[in-house]
C-alpha cells in the first residue's frame, strides 16, 4: 500500500513512513522528536567521520569535534595509535580539552586534575586516599568509541559491534583513492579549515553534495567570474556522460567532470590553465622537473568529482566538508581545505593558490558558501509551511537505471544520491 501524506496523518506517522520512493515528508527538517532519534539511531550507531591523518601528525597531536552531539578527542598516542574518546571527565563530567588541536602529553580535567592519558587510560588523582577500596583506576578511563581508518579518513563510532569500517564503505573506497591522488604525486594534508553555522537540518546540507541541479542557478554570480576554460570544465548540465552514482549505504558520488575523474590517467594532452602560469614559472624556478610540475598544476582544480559519505562528511572537488547536527533546525558546517604534503619549497607555492581559490568558493566571503547557505535557510523556513506537502526527490527516477558496476546511476542533476541517503535513513531509522 502507497502511503499519501495528508493533513490527518503526517504527525502520526512513524519516521520510517516519511521516505516514499521518490519523495520526503517536509516534517524530517522541523519535528524536534525525529531529530532526537536521529541522533541515537544514526549518529551513535554508524560510522562517522572525525578527523583525517594529517591532523595528528605526531604523537600527542589532537583534534576536539563531535559525533553527533556528543564532544570527542580524537589523539595520536606514543605508539602512534589514534583514539577517539569522549570529551567528558569520568569524576564529575566536566570537559577535558576545550582546544581545537595541538599536542599534549595526556588530558588533565580543571576540575579536580584527574588526568588522562594519550589513550584515555585514567594516570593519576589528587588525594587518593579517599579512593581506597572503593574504585578501580582501570575501569575510570575515559570512555572510548570504536575507530578504524581507510586511506587517511578517520572514522569512529559508539556501537563497537558496528560492521567494520570497509564494509560500511563498500565501493566508496574506489573513490576515496582517487580522491587521494590529488597531491600532485605528494600525499594530501589538511591547510586550512572555515567553520560556520546554518539555520536549517542537517538533512539539508546532507543533499546539497550531490544535487547538480543547483549548481548554475544558485553559482551563476561566480561562473559569470571564472575563465572560459572554468566555465566549460563546469558546464555538466547537458553533458550526457556527468552521471551521479548511487554507492550503497547512504553513499553517492556525482561526476560533473568525468575527464578529471582519474588524475593519474593525464596524458599531457590537455593544455593547463592560463591562470596558473604564475604558479607554473615559480615552480620551473625552483628546478622542479617538467613532469612534476605539470602533476601539481594539473591537480590543482581538485577531482571532477563530489563524493558523498553518509552521514557527515563529503570528498567535494578539492576540500572535505563535515556537517555536524546541532538541533532540528541548526547545523555546523566545516569547509577543510587540502593540498599536497612535500618539501616546503615546493607546496608551499601550491599551497598557497589552493587556499585562494578555496576562499574564492568556499569562504566566508566566497561565491559559493554564502549562496549555498541562502537557500539551505530558505529551505528550513519554508518547509514549516504545508506539512502535508512532500519535499520532492524525484529528479531523474524514470531514467535511473543500474550500470556495469550494479550502481543506480541517473545524470548529475538528478536526485539519485539523494534517493540514497533518504533509503539508508529509513532503514535506520525504522524500530526494527
Amino acid at each position: 500500500m502507497t502511503i499519501e501524506f495528508t493533513e490527518e496523518n503526517i504527525y502520526e506517522l512513524e519516521p520510517s513512513d516519511l521516505v516514499l520512493s521518490d519523495r520526503v515528508a517536509g516534517r524530517m527538517y522541523t519535528d524536534p522528536e525525529i531529530f532526537e532519534q536521529e541522533m541515537a539511531k544514526i549518529f551513535e550507531k554508524t560510522w562517522v567521520w572525525v578527523a583525517h591523518d594529517s591532523e595528528l601528525p605526531k604523537a600527542g597531536s589532537f583534534k576536539t569535534t563531535y559525533v553527533g552531539r556528543q564532544p570527542v578527542i580524537v589523539s595520536r598516542d606514543r605508539k602512534g595509535a589514534v583514539h577517539t574518546m569522549l570529551n567528558r571527565c569520568r569524576h564529575r563530567g566536566a570537559t577535558v580539552c576545550e582546544t581545537r588541536t595541538g599536542q599534549v602529553n595526556g588530558f588533565t580535567c580543571p576540575y579536580h586534575a584527574w588526568s588522562y592519558g594519550l589513550d584515555g587510560a585514567l594516570r593519576g588523582l589528587p588525594y587518593p586516599d579517599g579512593y581506597e577500596g572503593i574504585m578501580d583506576k582501570k575501569v575510570m578511563g575515559l570512555k572510548k568509541l570504536r575507530t578504524e581508518s581507510y586511506n587517511g579518513m578517520i572514522f569512529a563510532t559508539f556501537d563497537h559491534d558496528a560492521e567494520p569500517l570497509e564494509d560500511f564503505l563498500g565501493d566508496v573506497k574506489q573513490w576515496i583513492d582517487l580522491f587521494m591522488a590529488q597531491g600532485g604525486g605528494y600525499p594530501i594534508k589538511v591547510i586550512g579549515t572555515f567553520r560556520f553555522t546554518f539555520r536549517g537540518n542537517w538533512k539539508i546540507q546532507l543533499e546539497n553534495t550531490t544535487d547538480g541541479y543547483h549548481f548554475p542557478i544558485v553559482h551563476r554570480s561566480w561562473m559569470a567570474t571564472v575563465d572560459a576554460e572554468t566555465a566549460e570544465m563546469m558546464s555538466f548540465m547537458t553533458d550526457p556522460a556527468s552521471v551521479t552514482h548511487a554507492l550503497g549505504n547512504g553513499h553517492s558520488v556525482m561526476q560533473m567532470v568525468p575527464e578529471h575523474t582519474d588524475l593519474a590517467a593525464d596524458d599531457g594532452s590537455e593544455p593547463l590553465q592560463p591562470r596558473f602560469d604564475g604558479l607554473v614559472a615559480d615552480l620551473r624556478a625552483k628546478g622542479v622537473p617538467e613532469e612534476d610540475v605539470r602533476k601539481l598544476v594539473h591537480s590543482m582544480h581538485g577531482t571532477g568529482f563530489n563524493l558523498n559519505l553518509f552521514p557527515n562528511v563529503s570528498m567535494s572537488i578539492s576540500f572535505f566538508r563535515t556537517l555536524r547536527p546541532v538541533s532540528v533546525n541548526e547545523t555546523v558546517i566545516e569547509h577543510i581545505a587540502i593540498g599536497p604534503d612535500g618539501p616546503p619549497e615546493i607546496v608551499d607555492r601550491v599551497n598557497q593558490e589552493r587556499m585562494r581559490a578555496h576562499e574564492n568558493f568556499q569562504g566566508p566571503f566566497g561565491f559559493g558558501t554564502p549562496d549555498d547557505a541562502e537557500g539551505w535557510d530558505r529551505v528550513q523556513r519554508g518547509s514549516v509551511g504545508g506539512p502535508e506537502l512532500p519535499i520532492m526527490v524525484n529528479r531523474g527516477f524514470a531514467r535511473e537505471a543500474q550500470n556495469d558496476a550494479g550502481w543506480p546511476t541517473s545524470h548529475s542533476t538528478d536526485e539519485t544520491g539523494m534517493r540514497s541517503a533518504y533509503h539508508q535513513w529509513k532503514d535506520m531509522m525504522a524500530d526494527d
